[in-house]
C-alpha cells in the first residue's frame, strides 16, 4: 500500500512523512524527489531545457510508479510519499500505474490557510543551484521562495476543483509534523482516508488483442474518450478477454464505457499490427465503425465508475492534437476505410498488401 502525501509547497508533506514512518508499523519513505535529481545524469541537457518542472517529463512520472512498484517488492508494507501533484492528468497516470501493479493508495491532502502558507514560504531561503523547487531544470540558482510563491494558486484552483473531491483532506494550518502524522495515520487505520477509486488495468504481459470502436454523432464526428488509468485520449474500447470475439468485445467495452448499448455486430474497419515498443508488447488493434448515434443517443453518454475522465466528439484535425501518432494513423485508415467500404490491414498504421 501507498500512504501519497499531497499538499502545497511549504505544506509540511516532508517533516509530517518522516513522523509517520514511525506511526505506521513497517513503512518506508519515498521521496519521489530523488527521481528528479537523477534525471540530469540520465538525460541529455536539450530533454531537461524544455521543460521547467520534472513532473511534465514522461520518464519522470514513469520511474515514480516503477520504483515504488520495485521498493514495496523488495521491502513490502507501506510506502509513504510526500509529493506534490496539482494536475489531475498526472495523478491519474500515476495512480493509475499503481492500480495496475495492483498497489493501493490512500491520498491525503494537507491543507494549510493561505496566510499561513504565505508567512512559511516568507521564511524560507534556501536556493537549489541549477534545480527549481521540485527538481526541474534551471539556468543558475533558483528560488525556493518565489517557487513557492508560484504555486499558491495552482494549489488553490485543484483544491476547488478536482484535488478537493479526490483526496481525504486534513486542515494541518496549527499542527505540527508530529500531530500531523498522528492525524494521517488515524485516518489510514480507521478507513477514513479510502483507497482510490481508480480502474486497476493489469499490465500486459506479452503482445495484447485490443478492439476499438468508433460511434459518430450527426455531424460526423466521432467519439474519443480520456481514461483516467493512462495518458492521452483514446477510442471507446479495450482488451479483448480469453475466448471472447473482437467485435463482441468491442460492443461489451463500449457499454462499459459509455452506457451505449451496440445492437448490431459493428463492422471490421481495419486491423492494425502494433509492433512491441518497450516498455510495452505491442499486439493486434480492431477498428470498428460503431455507426450513427442519433441527437439524443449522443447525448446520453455516461462515464460509469472511475475508468474515464472525459469524453467528446471530435473532428479529424481535432484528434490529430489529441491523439498519439500511431493511433492518429489508425484512426486516419480507418475513416478511409469508412468512405471506400472495404477495411484495411495495417503493420504500425500503414497499409500493407
Amino acid at each position: 500500500m501507498i500512504v501519497w502525501v499531497n499538499g502545497a509547497f511549504s505544506a509540511g508533506k516532508t517533516s509530517a512523512a518522516q513522523e509517520l514512518i514511525e506511526l505506521i508499523p513497517n513503512s518506508t519513505l519515498f521521496d519521489p524527489e530523488v527521481i528528479g535529481g537523477g534525471l540530469p545524469y540520465l538525460l541529455p541537457p536539450k530533454c531537461l531545457a524544455e521543460v521547467s518542472d520534472y513532473q511534465d517529463l514522461a520518464i519522470w512520472r514513469r520511474l515514480v510508479v516503477d520504483t515504488a512498484a520495485a521498493l514495496l517488492a523488495e521491502v513490502g508494507g507501506v510506502l509513504v510519499v510526500p509529493m506534490t501533484l496539482l494536475r489531475q492528468e498526472y495523478r491519474d497516470e500515476i495512480f493509475g500505474g499503481l492500480a495496475s501493479r495492483r498497489i493501493r493508495v490512500r491520498h491525503i491532502l494537507l491543507d494549510v490557510d493561505e496566510t499561513i502558507l504565505r508567512e512559511r514560504i516568507a521564511g524560507r531561503e534556501e536556493r537549489i543551484p541549477g534545480l527549481d523547487a521540485t527538481g526541474g531544470s534551471g539556468d543558475g540558482d533558483v528560488g525556493v521562495r518565489q517557487w513557492s510563491y508560484d504555486h499558491i494558486e495552482p494549489y488553490r484552483e485543484a483544491v476547488r476543483g478536482w484535488l478537493g473531491g479526490d483526496a481525504h483532506r486534513i486542515d494541518v494550518s496549527s499542527l505540527t509534523p508530529y500531530e500531523i502524522a498522528e492525524r494521517v495515520a488515524d485516518a489510514v487505520r480507521s478507513g477514513a482516508a479510502p483507497v482510490c477509486d481508480i480502474v486497476q488495468t493489469p499490465e500486459p504481459t506479452g503482445e495484447t488483442l485490443a478492439a476499438g470502436v468508433l460511434l459518430f454523432d450527426e455531424e460526423d464526428r466521432f467519439l474519443l474518450v480520456d481514461p483516467t488509468y493512462k495518458a492521452g485520449w483514446e477510442f471507446p474500447g479495450g482488451v479483448v478477454e480469453p475466448g471472447e470475439a473482437p467485435a463482441r468485445a468491442g460492443m461489451r467495452e463500449v457499454a462499459e464505457e459509455t452506457g451505449i448499448q451496440l445492437v448490431d455486430v459493428p463492422r471490421l474497419l481495419v486491423t492494425d499490427w502494433e509492433p512491441p515498443v518497450p516498455p510495452g508488447y505491442g499486439g493486434m488493434r480492431f477498428l470498428f465503425d460503431g455507426g450513427r448515434l442519433d441527437g439524443r443517443e449522443a447525448e446520453r453518454v455516461l462515464l460509469p465508475g472511475p475508468e474515464l475522465r472525459g469524453w467528446r466528439f471530435v473532428t479529424e484535425q481535432e484528434a490529430a492534437r489529441l491523439l498519439p501518432p500511431v493511433r492518429y494513423e489508425r484512426l486516419r485508415w480507418a475513416l478511409r476505410a469508412r468512405e471506400r467500404g472495404a477495411a484495411l490491414y495495417l503493420e504500425a498504421g500503414v497499409p500493407v498488401g
